[in-house]
């Protein structure tokens, strides 16, 4: 049960962070890990039984407390920075001696996860850019020498930064970030001062008795391990390095990176991190899989002698995995085909092959190759070449991209004389078939088309795919060809006849599973953060931001080549510049210009140039959005570092499958964060690996997709009756009503989408304007260069990153300096400030207009579909360094409204009554009882809910923004979707996936099973089997499962057994409610109540 008074409801932890990573790299000596340094809770015994110290330890305290009292007066006043020549004179004064590097190194290395001693950029300390300082915000820069104007930025400008890491005080949530909890910029008062002096003055006085104690166990002189491991701590000027490296002289001492072939294996790796100072029992679960040897097949028509040559120049292939044999005999006797085996496992020779023993029997012949994304067919393009232009006869063949990003001039050359093309469903779509009498020597001489990764295209998509699939099956017979074979490649799901059959249409498909390739010993790890105190649980757990970068330092200095996926493209950018300003403070500039981000948005040149090198293998790591997910062949990845678990388990199954490609160990590290979704894996870990994949699930029955797509067809050729097969049922009935028919019985698009309706039909939902994003920076200061395009970003995204605050490309920190609305253009400086900005922000769904109603069965209630107005603003921004405000500015931004359709149900008053009795938030329930329906629903990626978010929920005064009592789920892609439609319809239960096939419900039927699922589950307070869910964009914070059984079941008009729900200790004061009772939405004249089905 959960408690509702804000100000006394008792919340779960929330992750902190704070905590400097200068130890967590492979500083230090990785023999002895040091004990824990919290302050124990019985301080008054600890004096009692404290052991006679050294000498040496009695004089190193002297210091410490000096260096303790200066800091701490430091930490008093927010505009000192602590760099070393400030704090060493101030101690210096106190100790009337001198304070020696050594000896702070010696410190060093009794606490190093207390104690800050590391050289960082200059302009890391700056809280403002010049020109946008604010008189009343602190500058951490008064203390040192103003900064020259910007001109180069000269990376050599490093300073020596003295400072203590920080155990922060829980404080309430302002704003959530994906991984942190923000926390306002400390300012002590005098009492606050002396009890920080007095919890590091004991962590000094812990730490030395520990190793005391440690040392006479093993027979060592205490002082002179203290003095050997210092000697690893004391800080090196990276650009002391970096000027050495370009004199080519030998630097300070740093271990060379070992080549991969020199490289240790996993299991070393694992040992050796479990024994290092930093490692606090973060691995809470270790899978490992066992290697697997191969299972060779037979081919009934083996290749030429010059593919097999070819095969075994470019990729030491001299015979063929048993599902590859499969595979390419089924194409060979004339079968469509789906492999769906694990990842790295040879798929691609499925069809490159066929085609080119295809080619040497007819240098007519063409094939298609479609890849989900542009660095996918990259990657497999250069392959094909290069297997090509080996095999002897082929070495002029005609291989080419054609997507966006083809030139227009050079479509025309690729369209005539291309034997194979490299290209997506969206030009396909939108370039191939609009113009097919310009391709129809291509299509006619089409023997093979390949679609890889066939499992990225479900839901809204999907059903896109499909008929964009049957549009070009129609076309092709049309010109003669229905012999074209169409073969797919998949991870592993649940049912890839099916899915294939869905997408192609076709029936005659063989499938393949059995996997016959190798593999090796592969490690999973889940890796949960440690408190940041043992002995004060509520401070909760130290960054997975932090963790995450610090594992992936680790494993790059071992030779151990690492790519780090993140959710979002925010964070995948904070990680690259958490690992630059790390990497730079230790002095591995030599990883660090072996390590790139790769992200959506990015320009071409700078894609192409990242994936050349990533393709290369000259890269060490990577961190990536899911852009990389998919088949990607990154040179010889050996881990996979996952920043907070993924959207599905899917997902996370191909991720952690990017590493080990080559039959060598691998790694993959799910580093979890403090969300309730990413929690229940680290109490549960079994289910990341027992758990069912869901069956794939493409909509063919959506009428407004179908029409579309008919719209469409027609207008490549003029539809007939006979074109019913390609179609279905609803063919008929949408081009009697929907299209124009001519005297001859021939159907023509609608005038309304001419002269292009393929414009009209946007397959990845609503396609939003972009912004562009340049950087100005030399244009302003000189430079010969000038300006250069850093990004194009759609609207949606330009709202919440381009406003006049910070941004991060490539890790490094700019600063927006003007945005255009009208000419939408954003322009940005470089400023190598280390702080970053988050919006602050808040997104209203209301129903605007209902179009329809339905009865809940057996239910006096009604759910309405209709249009759904979204309306978000952005007021403001916080600076943020970590998780800590430095600043809060306000903003004044126009809204920005979209629309869309949805479908709603309002919760009765009296149901409000009896949660506001028994002291239940309303908002965690309808939040809970929303997920818990969106969990059965089978195309719950393609709708959204309104997510309910913490800060506002639990803030201490009273909300102006009530919202209505309401069960809200609208279409994520917006009009033109059919998922909110076809929930409020019938609903697809996911249910029933567990029998291996779907069953259509009605939308109430959705909230049945809701009910079934939730009341069945044994958690407690909610989980991801009921009444959570990996898509809550809010991490899952606002939930109550009681809330959620009482909205469900009042809805189904089931008694509410209010006997089993205990009273709460305290009721809600209606003034800090957040929810109000619904009003109704207006709805279309002469609507009448449809009956259930």
């Amino acid at each position: 049960m959960s408690g509702n008074a804000r100000g006394k409801r008792k919340k779960g932890e929330t992750s902190k962070t704070g905590r400097d990573e200068d130890a967590s790299g492979s500083q230090g000596p990785p023999v002895k890990k040091a004990r824990s340094t919290s302050v124990a809770k019985d301080k008054g015994k600890e004096k009692a039984t404290k052991t006679p110290w050294p000498e040496y330890f009695n004089e190193l305290y002297k210091i410490f407390k000096a260096l303790n009292t200066v800091l701490a007066f430091c930490s008093s006043r927010k505009q000192l920075a602590t760099t070393f020549p400030v704090v060493r004179s101030s101690v210096e004064a106190l100790l009337k001696q001198p304070l020696d590097l050594q000896k702070v190194a010696e410190l060093k290395a009794l606490l190093p996860d207390v104690i800050k001693f590391a050289y960082i950029p200059q302009n890391e300390l700056r809280v403002h850019e010049s020109s946008q300082k604010r008189s009343k915000s602190p500058d951490y820069g008064s203390a040192l020498t103003p900064r020259r104007e910007l001109q180069g930025f000269d990376d050599n400008e490093h300073v020596l930064v003295l400072d203590f890491i920080e155990v922060k005080p829980k404080a309430k949530k302002l704003e959530r970030l994906p991984v942190e909890t923000l926390i306002p910029s400390p300012a002590l008062t005098p009492a606050g001062v002396k009890k920080l002096i007095e919890i590091r003055n004991q962590r000094f006085e812990t730490a030395v008795e520990e190793l005391l104690q440690a040392a006479a166990e093993c027979g060592e002189t205490p002082d002179f391990l203290v003095q050997g491991a210092a000697r690893e701590h004391i800080p090196v000027n990276p650009s002391t390095i970096k000027a050495l490296a370009s004199t080519s002289q030998t630097g300070p001492t740093q271990h060379k990176v070992p080549s991969p072939e020199e490289r240790r294996s996993i299991s070393e790796i694992i040992e050796e991190l479990q024994n290092l100072d930093w490692y606090k029992e973060q691995i809470i679960s270790r899978r490992t899989t066992e290697a697997r040897e191969p299972t060779l097949g037979h081919l009934d028509t083996s290749p030429s002698e010059n593919i097999m040559k070819a095969l075994e120049a470019t990729r030491n292939i001299d015979s063929f995995y048993s599902h590859q044999a499969e595979a390419i005999n089924s194409l060979a006797k004339g079968s469509h085909v789906i492999v769906s085996t694990s990842t790295a496992s040879g798929k691609s020779v499925i069809y490159q092959v066929p085609v080119l023993m295809q080619l040497e029997r007819d240098r007519h012949a063409t094939a298609i190759f479609v890849y989900p994304t542009k660095a996918l067919a990259q990657d497999q393009k250069v392959a094909f070449q290069q297997l090509a232009s080996a095999c002897v006869g082929l070495e002029d063949l005609q291989v080419h991209t054609y997507d966006g990003d083809t030139p227009q001039d050079q479509r025309a050359g690729i369209r005539d004389n291309a034997s194979v093309i490299f290209t997506n469903f969206d030009m396909i779509h939108a370039s191939i078939l609009p113009h097919e009498d310009n391709w129809r020597r291509f299509l006619k001489n089409l023997k093979i088309f390949a679609v890889d990764e066939l499992h990225y295209y479900t839901g809204l998509l999907g059903s896109h795919v499909a008929f964009i699939m049957r549009r070009f099956r129609r076309v092709c017979a049309a010109v003669g060809n229905r012999h074209a074979r169409f073969v797919s490649c998949s991870a592993t799901i649940s049912n890839p006849r099916q899915h294939m059959k869905n997408i192609f249409g076709v029936d005659d498909i063989d499938v393949i599973t059995n996997d016959g390739a190798p593999s090796g010993p592969k490690d999973f790890v889940i890796w949960n953060p440690p408190l940041v105190d043992l002995a004060e649980p509520s401070l909760g757990r130290e960054s997975t931001m932090l963790q995450a970068t610090a594992l992936m330092r680790y494993l790059m200095k071992n030779g151990i080549r690492t790519i780090m996926f993140c959710k979002i493209r925010k964070v995948c950018e904070l990680a690259m510049k958490t690992l630059r300003t790390e990497l730079t403070s230790e002095g591995r500039l030599d990883i660090l210009e072996k390590v790139m981000a790769y992200r959506g948005g990015y320009s071409q040149s700078d894609r192409r140039r990242i994936e050349r090198e990533a393709f290369g293998g000259h890269l060490l790591g990577i961190v990536a959005t899911n852009a990389l997910e998919l088949g990607v062949d990154i040179g010889t990845l050996d881990a996979v570092i996952m920043l907070g678990f993924p959207f599905n388990v899917a997902s996370m199954r191909q991720q952690s499958g990017r590493a080990g490609r080559r039959s060598r160990d691998a790694l993959a590290i799910l580093v979890t964060d403090s969300t309730p979704t990413d929690q229940h894996y680290v109490q549960y870990p079994d289910d990341l690996f027992s758990a069912r994949s869901d069956d794939l699930v493409v909509e063919l029955e959506g009428r407004a997709v179908l029409e579309s797509h008919l719209q469409c067809a027609a207008h490549e050729m003029p539809l007939s009756d006979e074109d019913a097969q390609y179609f279905g049922e609803l063919f008929h009935p949408i081009c009697e009503s929907q299209l124009v028919r001519d005297k001859q019985g021939w159907y023509h698009p609608n005038p309304k989408f001419l002269p292009h309706p393929a414009k009209h039909v946007s397959i990845r939902g609503v396609e939003e304007e972009r912004y562009t994003v340049i950087d100005v920076t030399n244009s302003q200061t000189g430079g010969a260069a000038g300006s250069k395009i850093l990004e194009e970003i759609e609207f949606s995204r330009a709202l919440f990153e381009t406003y006049e605050g910070g941004f991060i490309h490539q890790g490094l920190t700019y600063i927006v300096r003007e945005v255009s609305h009208d000419d939408r253009i954003a322009k940005l400086v470089r400023s190598d400030v280390n702080w970053t900005t988050k919006p602050r922000d808040f997104t209203d769904i209301d129903a605007a207009q209902t179009y329809r109603i339905k009865c809940v069965q057996g239910s006096p209630y009604h759910t309405y579909y209709g249009r759904v107005e979204i309306q978000t603003i952005v007021f403001g921004f916080f600076k943020l360094r970590g998780s800590q405000i430095l600043d809060t500015v306000f903003l004044e931004t126009p809204p920005f409204h979209r629309e869309t359709m949805g479908w709603w149900v309002d919760i009765p008053r009296n149901t409000l009554n009896v949660m506001r009795s028994k002291g239940i938030n309303a908002a965690e329930a309808i939040h809970a009882a929303e997920h818990a329906i969106m969990n059965c629903f089978a195309m719950q990626q393609d709708i959204k809910t309104e997510c309910k978010v913490a800060a506002k929920e639990y803030r201490r005064d009273p909300s102006e923004r009530k919202r209505p009592a309401r069960l809200i789920f609208y279409d994520a892609q917006g009009q033109g979707s059919v998922a909110a439609a076809r929930a409020f319809d019938h609903g697809w239960s996911s249910l029933s996936s567990f029998f291996c096939n779907y069953k259509q419900l009605p939308g109430s039927a959705l909230m049945q099973d809701a009910l079934e699922r939730t009341e069945a589950c044994d958690c407690e307070n909610g989980c991801l089997r009921c009444t959570k869910s990996t898509w809550c964009k809010e991490g899952n914070e606002v939930s109550s499962k009681v809330g959620a059984l009482i909205v469900l079941r009042s809805l189904l008009d089931l008694p509410l057994r209010l006997d089993e729900i205990p009273d709460a200790p305290y009721l809600i004061d209606p003034l800090m409610e957040t929810v109000v009772e619904a009003t109704q939405v207006r709805a279309l004249d002469d609507i009448e109540v449809e009956p259930t089905t």
